[in-house]
């Protein structure tokens, strides 16, 4: 069973030949009241990764150590800058299958294996407050790195690190970091231990050929590289369970998508298209996930606002049943998708579309006229089916024609955001008024979804002999809010589709 805790640090190391050999006093400096000195410990750690290190290249750390409070093996997975998820998983001979697997979108079918082992002979102090509360815990590493591969000591150093506890705010590192510069004491250049050791500094960021080129195909790949990233780096977390994790995975899974098509004349369909397939594949596989939470959330909300004496039988209880039995499901089914050979080819075809992108003759024209003319491309098929929904009569037909105007709504929404850098604030004004659009479509949509729900939960509470009054009554006001956003459809439309949204982009 695996463990995970965040931890929110900062590195430091010595600035010139007159920094300290061992950590400044912190005591006094405000907030800290007191440092208390908890000893040494000897730590022994040996760091995996692929043979090209795909790990160390996006800031990943996985290392199997012995010695300390916390022996074991230890995933540090990325959050943002200073701030890392650590998965622990106990001791074994064998990276375990858990941390394997949230690492797998990076490391496809290669192996990880040891590189790096690192001993540290650890200097434990915890800084406390004037009631004795951790407020942090400072330590001092005096490190020797050793590469398994040819048994070549890289380098032996001093290396200084303040983590915040639990409940601390990270104030607290500008409030100490005076005495630390004072002493002589700088940020670490190194991300991590790894990277110090095998003499790679900070992770560069990956060469884009597009940034500063005004043509349409650099424009494009730059925006599909970020989406494919973002797809991969948000695997661990679709994995774990994180919030919002399989959502946002499925929204980049949707941008490729959208991109490819917006963009036929820059890339060629022939190649595109069976990924787009496989995208289309992904995104309905992740939104089992997705779709329960937002119908669960919003039964909820709308069960708050009934009143108390209209709720009748175990009508929460009905409901939990419902989403906890589908989120067990749904749960199990991303875990079997992301570790299927399907996904797995999935990212390897993208990463050799990136490679070796399958451009046509319009890629090398300047970008803003190639982008506007797939933006405004996009808008016309919007508006004819705007026009086709709202010809259309109340009822099932209507639904339908109003879920494939969200559908194109979106992607008008997608191709403006993506040429954005090109066409600057006429498409980021173009793309908000399409998400206005999108939002209302969504929310009928999730209207739609939520009774087809109702009428299955009901029927699930029937079965059971339990009073279903609520669950019609529920069903009737989202019938109520249904009809209630397609009356304001006509005068949102007429706002979003004003002449002056797409002035900008001619």
């Amino acid at each position: 069973m695996a463990d995970t805790v965040r931890e929110i640090e900062r590195k430091y190391e010595v600035g010139d030949d007159t920094g300290p050999a061992r950590f400044p006093d912190l005591g006094g400096a405000a907030p800290v009241g007191t440092v208390a000195d908890r000893g040494t410990q000897e730590l022994d750690a040996v760091y995996y990764d692929t043979a090209d290190c795909r790990l160390l290249a996006a800031g990943i750390t996985l290392r199997r150590r012995t010695g300390g409070t916390d022996a074991g093996w230890h995933l540090k997975l990325p959050v943002a800058e200073g701030v890392r998820d650590e998965i622990r998983a106990p001791l074994s001979a064998r990276v375990p299958r858990t941390l394997a697997a949230l690492v797998r979108s990076r490391t496809r079918d290669s192996a990880l294996t040891p590189l790096v082992r690192i001993t540290s002979r650890r200097r434990v102090l915890h800084l406390l407050d004037e009631h004795g509360t951790l407020l942090a815990e400072a330590t001092e590493d005096r490190v020797r790195a050793v590469r398994l591969r040819d048994r070549e000591t890289t380098t032996e150093w001093t290396e200084y690190e303040i983590e915040l506890a639990e409940g601390t705010g990270p104030a607290l590192f500008d409030a100490l970091e005076p005495r630390l510069r004072t002493a002589g004491l700088r940020r670490s250049k190194a991300p991590s231990k790894l990277s110090r050791a095998l003499g790679t500094g900070p992770v560069a960021a990956e060469h884009r050929p597009g940034r500063g080129s005004t043509s349409a195909g650099d424009h494009v790949l730059d925006y599909l590289r970020e989406q494919v990233e973002a797809v991969v780096a948000l695997d661990p977390g679709a994995r774990r369970g994180t919030e919002d994790a399989v959502h946002q995975m499925r929204v980049a899974t949707r941008r490729l998508r959208g991109a490819f098509r917006s963009y036929r004349k820059v890339l060629d369909r022939r190649a595109t298209d069976p990924l787009g397939g496989e995208l289309r594949w992904l995104a309905a596989e992740l939104g089992a996930d997705r779709d329960r939470e937002v119908l669960t959330e919003r039964l909820r909300q709308r069960l708050d606002e009934v009143p108390r004496a209209l709720v009748r039988g175990p009508v929460r209880a009905r409901l939990r049943a419902w989403s906890g039995g589908r989120r067990s499901g749904s749960r199990r089914r991303v875990a079997e998708v992301l570790d299927s050979k399907r996904y797995l080819a999935l990212l390897d075809a993208l990463d050799a579309l990136l490679a070796d992108p399958p451009l046509r003759p319009a890629a090398a024209r300047p970008a803003r006229p190639v982008l506007a003319k797939a933006v405004l491309g996009d808008y016309g098929r919007l508006a004819a089916r705007i026009d086709a929904a709202l010809a259309t009569g109340p009822g099932p037909g209507r639904d339908t024609a109003l879920h494939d105007a969200r559908k194109a709504a979106k992607r008008a929404r997608y191709a403006a955001e993506a040429a954005t850098p090109a066409l600057g604030g006429a498409a980021r004004r173009f793309a908000r008024q399409m998400k206005s659009v999108q939002t209302l479509l969504g929310d009928h949509q999730d209207s739609v979804m939520a009774r087809g729900a109702l009428r299955e939960i009901a029927g699930e509470a029937q079965e059971a002999g339990e009073p279903t009054f609520t669950f019609g009554l529920l069903y009737g006001r989202e019938e109520q809010q249904a009809a209630q956003d397609e009356r304001e459809l006509p005068a949102l439309w007429a706002e979003a589709s004003d002449k002056r949204w797409r002035a900008g982009l001619a």
